[in-house]
């Protein structure tokens, strides 16, 4: 219910872009804060109640953090401009908490050999909301406005609620530990500063005191966070655990395939919807159509990539993935002239993330000490939500600096002399998708070659049996 939930209330945003930039009166970059403070404090969410689980009870947690994300769903259709409803999916984010919870109880409850099965059917619900949001949250989002699509998801949520007060049982594992509010602190600021210089630098020029201010102050932070981390007893992100070649690696691969679909969301619903010629000048709920076979065909191969694991190895399952995905993002280069290449694009994405996903879960619980498991997956959403923030930031500088006019109709009184007068607005121009997948496939490119380094290991196997 949590995976169906929170992926619904995601992807329903994303066909809104283009109407929420008309509404707020904003622009695309700016509109890139509306995922990036989502994706900042969810970060933020998965490191502290990843330990507060492990240190007050799973189910405990849990229920405090559906109950916050129930409360901010309800807010959400209220919001009047951008800035309201940047705070509501601030306070949205810390739901993602829940997230790294969910992971540590399925790895508490299920047995290992069995894991990487419960792992894609967990996939699978992502997908499943996915499905869901583009169309159904589509279609309202049409005919009734983005804020009844934030409506719709309040029985849901209730319904989540609910259902893990009555249903999920506490976990029996705990123990005692501290919080590195700290290294949370520092690698936050980085993070912030980082997305603050990408997406602004246009605007203040990428040689201003302002934008250097910023790319400097995230440098010195991240190296402030590295500090903290090697002398806190329990580090936000463990550097011990990241020099296991696997966990490294796998986070890494993780960081770049959340920039991989995040890259899409944030660029298939603008290009679908702007107007000829810069775009295809789609309905909001045709959009999501085009973009529905992604998630049903990630939905589909879910079980698939959790087959190959068992039999071939995570390493197996994230090649192929990672070659699966790398392939899509060239489709989307070269092949985005109609509608129905799009879908084709998207589709073969789709299927990728579930291998992807599945392949970096299983070797992270594989190549970690099960002792450091719920830490271990903990750190990987945070590598993961970095990917997310990193990707709408350059989407938004891209498709804001590369544009171009479009006629959107004309006064019919004489202006200026004129028989006519034209109205014209900017859109993303072709250059601009054209950047964002180029620097798509470079992330995608340096994945693929780390995967080729990590050390294949089935999950039950004794130690030293290795898959090659």
């Amino acid at each position: 219910m949590m995976g169906i939930l929170i992926t619904y209330v995601e992807t329903m945003v994303t066909p809104a872009l283009p109407i929420l930039e008309k509404d707020f009166h904003t622009n695309y970059d700016s509109l890139s804060w509306v995922i990036t403070a989502y994706i900042l404090s969810g970060t933020v969410s998965a490191a502290i109640f990843g330990r507060l689980a492990d240190i007050f009870g799973k189910k405990k947690i849990f229920i405090i953090l559906a109950g916050v994300y129930t409360i901010a769903v309800a807010f959400g259709g209220f919001a009047t401009d951008l800035n309201q409803f940047i705070l509501v999916r601030t306070v949205q984010g810390l739901g993602m908490g829940m997230f790294p919870v969910a992971y540590a109880l399925l790895n508490d409850e299920v047995p290992k050999e069995n894991l990487a099965l419960a792992q894609g059917i967990i996939s699978s619900t992502f997908t499943g909301g996915a499905a869901v949001g583009l169309v159904l949250g589509a279609y309202i989002t049409q005919y009734y406005g983005w804020q009844w699509s934030y409506h719709s998801a309040i029985p849901v949520s209730l319904a989540l609620l609910i259902s893990a007060i009555v249903v999920v049982k506490e976990s029996p594992y705990t123990r005692k530990e501290s919080i590195d509010f700290g290294g949370i602190a520092a690698l936050s600021l980085s993070v912030v500063f980082l997305i603050l210089g990408l997406s602004e630098g246009q605007y203040w020029g990428w040689t201003s005191i302002a934008t250097l201010s910023s790319f400097i102050l995230s440098l010195f932070s991240l190296i402030a966070f590295v500090f903290i981390e090697r002398k806190v007893n329990m580090p936000f992100i463990s550097l011990k655990l990241l020099k296991i070649r696997n966990i490294f690696l796998a986070n890494v691969a993780g960081l770049f395939a959340m920039s991989g679909m995040f890259f899409l969301f944030y660029t298939v619903p603008v290009l679908l919807q702007d107007p000829s010629p810069a775009g295809f000048g789609m309905s909001i709920f045709n959009s999501g159509l085009v973009m529905l076979p992604a998630a049903i065909a990630s939905m589909i191969f879910a079980p698939l990539s959790a087959r190959v694991t068992n039999t071939r190895g995570p390493k197996v399952t994230i090649l192929i993935g990672g070659i699966v995905l790398f392939m899509s993002y060239i489709a989307l280069l070269f092949n985005r002239q109609t509608t129905i290449s799009i879908l084709e694009d998207t589709t073969l994405l789709g299927i990728s993330l579930s291998f992807v996903f599945v392949g970096v879960i299983n070797i992270l619980l594989v190549s970690t000490p099960a002792k450091d498991a719920g830490v271990s997956t903990g750190m990987n959403v945070v590598f993961r939500n970095i990917g997310s923030a990193i990707a709408p930031a350059i989407g938004g500088v891209m498709e804001t600096t590369y544009v171009m006019p479009v006629l959107l109709g004309t006064y019919d009184y004489p202006v200026a002399g004129l028989p006519f007068f034209p109205i014209f607005k900017t859109f993303p121009s072709s250059q601009a998708f054209d950047y964002i997948y180029i620097i798509g496939l470079g992330f995608l490119a340096v994945m693929v070659i780390l995967t080729f380094f990590m050390k294949n290991e089935i999950l039950g196997k004794k130690k030293g049996d290795t898959v090659e």
